[in-house]
């Protein structure tokens, strides 16, 4: 069967081929008669539209944007923030009339997403920009957001107040009587130590304000507290072990980087006879669906994801038209507290 055009539908109804184009591409300028005139016969024919390689190329606008998460999209689902952020973000550009695809670093046959992908622009979620998808992405010279990550010169950053968020958990702690304290954090390879310049210079800048709020009030009150982490970006082996180990002898209180974090210090102490609150005090960050949802339900920092979400699309469509670069946000951050602290016994 002869490939179908923009031509034969054309020479089917009697038009020229720009009429046709103009019927999918600038409705607006034909009379509604004619453009349903021409759109029976496109389906008579079996035409779907345009290729929209070509479309995206005679418009400059491809209809997609970007997002690089931290973790590889299967990981990266699991965590009911990120999911939440997607979901916020996706919203916000459906309703601009974009869609969203997931970019990762990897290259399979020679093609990098981040690199070869058709797209307006991108937002980067929580990723260093050592991360080959980001290098990529800011080689492209598209406008490109970033979220809770470095900022890129010259690109707005939506961010946390997380130095006051994680002051304020701290305080909470502090303010119930605890002073055996370990911080649960990602970035920063720490077996159960007290703070140093050389535990803490790995902490990605993320990490670096949480842990930079809770040492903050922590100092303040005289208290120096115990660090478990991992080099890694989130809960591996590493981590699972060395909370296991701090378990073993633990302290009254627990302040974690994440809710995921903090449900797995409840995990194990569970499985070692620590009863929280009544031993142990655990507080998250991030306020996900699931903290409250746990047994005990879980103290935790709160974010306002949606709100997260739509901040960094709405300033990404901005930089799409064209206008002014927005200027970076940092939103704030409160405590909430649940069943999972309480005075130590």
């Amino acid at each position: 069967m002869a490939r179908v055009t923009l031509q034969t539908i054309a020479e089917h109804v009697g038009v020229s081929r720009m009429t046709v184009s103009n019927a999918f591409s600038r409705p607006d300028q034909l009379s509604a008669d004619l453009r349903t005139r021409i759109m029976d016969a496109a389906q008579a024919l079996g035409y779907s539209g345009p290729d929209p390689a070509a479309r995206a190329l005679a418009s400059g606008r491809t209809g997609v944007v970007g997002m690089v998460l931290t973790n590889s999209p299967r990981d990266a689902f699991t965590d009911e923030v990120a999911v939440g952020f997607v979901r916020a973000v996706a919203g916000s550009l459906a309703d601009a009339g974009y869609s969203l695809v997931l970019l990762h670093s990897s290259s399979h046959d020679g093609v990098v997403p981040a690199r070869d992908v058709a797209m307006d622009g991108a937002i980067i979620y929580s990723c260093t920009p050592r991360t080959k998808a980001v290098t990529a992405l800011t080689e492209r010279r598209l406008p490109v957001v970033t979220v809770e990550g470095a900022p890129i010169p010259g690109m707005p950053s939506i961010s946390l107040d997380n130095s006051t968020g994680a002051h304020e958990a701290a305080q909470h702690l502090i303010d119930l009587g605890h002073s055996d304290i370990a911080l649960v954090v990602p970035t920063v390879d720490a077996d159960d130590e007290p703070p140093s310049e050389s535990v803490l210079a790995s902490a990605t800048s993320t990490t670096a304000e949480r842990l930079g709020g809770w040492i903050r009030a922590l100092t303040e009150s005289g208290i120096v507290p115990r660090i478990v982490g991992t080099p890694g970006l989130a809960i591996d082996e590493i981590l699972k072990t060395r909370i296991g180990r701090m378990l073993d002898a633990p302290p009254t209180a627990v302040l974690a980087w994440s809710d995921l974090a903090a449900l797995e210090v409840i995990e194990q102490a569970r499985a070692r006879s620590i009863r929280v609150p009544e031993d142990l005090s655990v507080v998250g960050f991030d306020d996900s669906p699931l903290a409250a949802r746990v047994s005990p339900a879980l103290t935790t920092v709160r974010q306002d994801i949606d709100a997260k979400g739509e901040a960094a699309a709405a300033a990404l469509l901005t930089m799409m038209r064209n206008e002014p670069t927005p200027g970076s946000q940092v939103l704030t951050t409160g405590l909430v507290i649940r069943e999972s602290t309480r005075s130590p016994s």
